[in-house]
């Protein structure tokens, strides 16, 4: 059923090529299979001693860990993720001429000899504080001329390995902040970003030898968290829980005109706890979905629009959520678990907006049923193979008992281990295991490069203050239009989020959140914004940069799927993913709309989740343009304010957006009721047609 077809056939490419060029964290490199089976070793004993280390940790300390993690993972990227500058075969000699060589060559894209003279002075570089760890730490103060060059390699070895997996624009930022760090001082005094100026063996130094550079919390969160959540994800895959929530989602939903697009979002959303991407979930889902979207009467733009933002919802929704979700709680120093429910009512909204609409394409389309051409049950289904379910539930149950998170995840992992043997097609040989421990570690090289530039951004902001100073700009740029503390704090909150749109258009989610949370989220917090409020809304507006026009690399990458015009799209998928983009002004800009992250009573929770589904629908009649039937101008217009009110949760502004949409309502009442005589008179001529030409009886 896929369309993505083999790469044999001319102009088409395969789901993994799609993901590789669409997905900002994925590698590219094809190795030849013995060097991709010496990686796999490498990334296996990885997994072990990542899952060792959970029960017997490191004696002499997180840091120790976080050297030997890094040690382990950075010369990997040089050999999985390719360099973009290529050494011409006429200055190799022994790659010139053709013949089978040649043509084994181009199967491969192995590293060359560069790139293992990069992981060989990368494994030098990580090494090198392992030495001596015990006086390493002691000379943080006062470094020695060797730790500074070291720092400044370090520096060039986690900005190249960053380069290789994201591209140039992370890297640049890292260099322009470096700049920042050393010119700094030469800043006019007066000025609100000027700081004394740090030369280069204190910049190299604070990076290289403190816990606020390559050695902070970003890259602890890849090396606990993340590590293990991928490790967790490859287990769930290979032992047939990916393919199980696929065939559940097409065996639930049958029957009806929405059925399709119901299945698409259902499917997403299990799919995603194994992906952990929303641009892979988007491609793995489209490979299998789009031709069923396709028989239901959906457009290629529209088929697109729905894949895209079933992906990107199951990285915005628990019980996985995306990595910067795991950041999330370590900077709020709270347990994983309260992330989850932050991140419960949002994710409710955001898929009754996806249905909503969903349901108003399939009227507005005429959309055919679902056929179920294999007549599978949903409920034999769930009794055969619903035990994939238990793991994903087992994450929450353990981290309620008190556990946490990593431990919570490695005993889900154990679990979903055991219960593979409940299938034979897919129980976890040894051989399966080996694959799942190998692909865990390997899906995590990309997050840790990320995370290990970020670091360069969180030490110059540490080593300088730059966050606050930059704060005191935002908040200054808002109070230009105006000193009322309401429209302050909007305009701040509007800038803030299109800052972290535009950032994420270029940088990863992980990166873009890390940037955002300690540049812009300290602008929030001086205007009353609590810290877990500001986090998740630069959360949610990090991940969707990815449905974000006009690079949107889930809707590009679903439109090279479906063949559909990539910004059209975009705009669909814009279309879809809306309540996402508008909730999270809900709950930063009023005190109530902090209940919908459930820190409220319990009272207070429903309301405003009430309040906002009422929003959400208002706002799927607005872009959809239907509201009892066809929506005209005027409708729409106020659906839109009644919308923007109700989001805003203080008891004046309910009460007009409830004013709207019933205005909206009663206009669309009497349009109908003008509407139906004309209707009656149209369909009575078209009889009478009829009668006279004899195609029916008198």
């Amino acid at each position: 059923m896929s369309m993505v077809k083999s790469p044999s056939e001319p102009g088409q490419r395969t789901a993994d090529e799609l993901v590789a060029e669409f997905d900002q964290e994925r590698p590219a490199r094809k190795l030849s299979p013995a060097v991709s089976a010496a990686v796999s070793v490498v990334c296996a004993a990885l997994s072990v001693f990542v899952l060792y280390a959970i029960f017997f940790p490191v004696a002499k300390g997180s840091q120790y860990y976080l050297t030997l993690f890094l040690a382990s993972t950075l010369p990997l990227i040089f050999l999985t993720h390719r360099g973009t500058v290529r050494v011409p075969a006429l200055l190799l000699p022994w790659r010139r001429g053709g013949g089978a060589a040649a043509a084994k060559a181009a199967r491969h894209d192995n590293p060359g000899w560069f790139d293992w003279l990069l992981a060989a002075f990368a494994v030098a570089v990580c090494v090198y504080p392992l030495l001596e760890f015990d006086a390493f730490i002691e000379r943080r103060q006062l470094p020695t001329s060797l730790d500074v060059v070291m720092g400044v390699a370090m520096i060039l070895v986690v900005l190249e390995a960053c380069r290789r997996t994201t591209g140039w624009v992370l890297p640049a930022f890292c260099a322009a902040f470096l700049l920042y760090a050393y010119y700094g001082g030469l800043l006019p005094y007066q000025w609100s970003l000027a700081h004394g100026g740090f030369d280069v063996d204190a910049i190299a130094a604070h990076f290289f030898m403190s816990t606020d550079g390559v050695y902070g919390v970003p890259l602890n969160v890849a090396a606990t968290y993340i590590v293990l959540f991928t490790i967790f994800g490859a287990v769930l895959d290979i032992s047939g829980a990916g393919k199980f929530f696929i065939d559940l989602s097409f065996a639930a939903f049958r029957g009806s005109r929405s059925a399709p697009g119901r299945t698409v979002t259902a499917a997403g959303f299990l799919l995603g706890t194994v992906s952990g991407s929303g641009t892979a979930t988007a491609v793995s889902l489209g490979s299998v979905a789009w031709p069923v979207l396709r028989r239901a009467g959906y457009s290629k733009e529209q088929g697109g629009g729905v894949l895209a933002a079933a992906g990107i919802g199951a990285i915005l929704s628990p019980p996985t959520l995306g990595a910067a979700a795991f950041i999330i709680a370590e900077y709020l120093k709270a347990s994983y678990l309260t992330v989850l429910l932050y991140a419960l009512v949002p994710t409710l909204l955001y898929y009754l907006g996806i249905l909503l609409a969903v349901e108003i394409d399939a009227r507005k389309h005429q959309a055919r049923p679902l056929v179920d051409e294999e007549h599978t049950s949903a409920l034999k289904l769930l009794g055969r193979f619903g035990y994939h379910f238990l793991s994903l539930f087992m994450i929450v149950g353990f981290m309620a008992m008190g556990l946490p998170p990593f431990r919570a995840v490695v005993y889900a992992t154990a679990l979903q281990f055991l219960l593979s043997f409940l299938d034979a097609r897919h129980r976890m040989t040894p051989r399966r295991l080996y694959t799942a421990l190998a692909e865990g570690s390997r899906s995590v090289l990309p997050v840790v490069a990320t995370c290990a530039a970020a670091g360069v951004i969180v030490a110059v902001v540490t080593q300088t203050g730059l966050g606050l100073n930059l704060a005191s700009v935002i908040v200054d740029a808002a109070g230009v239009f105006g000193d009322n503390p309401t429209v302050e704090l909007v305009l701040t909150v509007l800038f803030a989020a299109v800052a972290v749109s535009v950032l994420g258009l270029a940088v990863p989610v992980t990166a873009s959140f890390i940037i955002a949370a300690v540049i812009i989220a300290p602008a929030l917090l001086s205007l009353g914004v609590t810290t877990p409020e500001a986090y998740m809304f630069i959360f949610y507006y990090a991940v969707l940069s990815e449905v974000s026009p006009p690079t949107a690399l889930a809707a590009a990458a679903a439109a090279a799927i479906t063949g559909g015009n990539p910004m059209r799209t975009m705009v669909a998928t814009w279309k879809y993913s809306l309540p996402a983009f508008l909730v999270p002004f809900a709950f930063v800009l009023t005190d109530n709309g902090s209940q919908l992250l459930g820190t409220g009573s319990l009272p207070g929770v429903l309301w405003t989740t009430a309040v906002s589904a009422i929003a959400v629908a208002a706002l799927a009649a607005a872009t959809g343009g239907r509201l009892l039937g066809p929506a005209g101008p005027w409708e729409r217009a106020l659906c839109v304010v009644a919308a923007l009110c109700l989001l805003y949760l203080e008891p004046a502004a309910i009460a007009a957006g409830l004013i709207a949409l019933v205005l909206a309502v009663g206009v669309r009442l009497v349009r109908r009721r003008q509407h139906a005589p004309a209707v009656r008179i149209a369909d009575q001529g078209r009889q009478a047609e009829a009668v006279t030409e004899g195609h029916l009886p008198s």
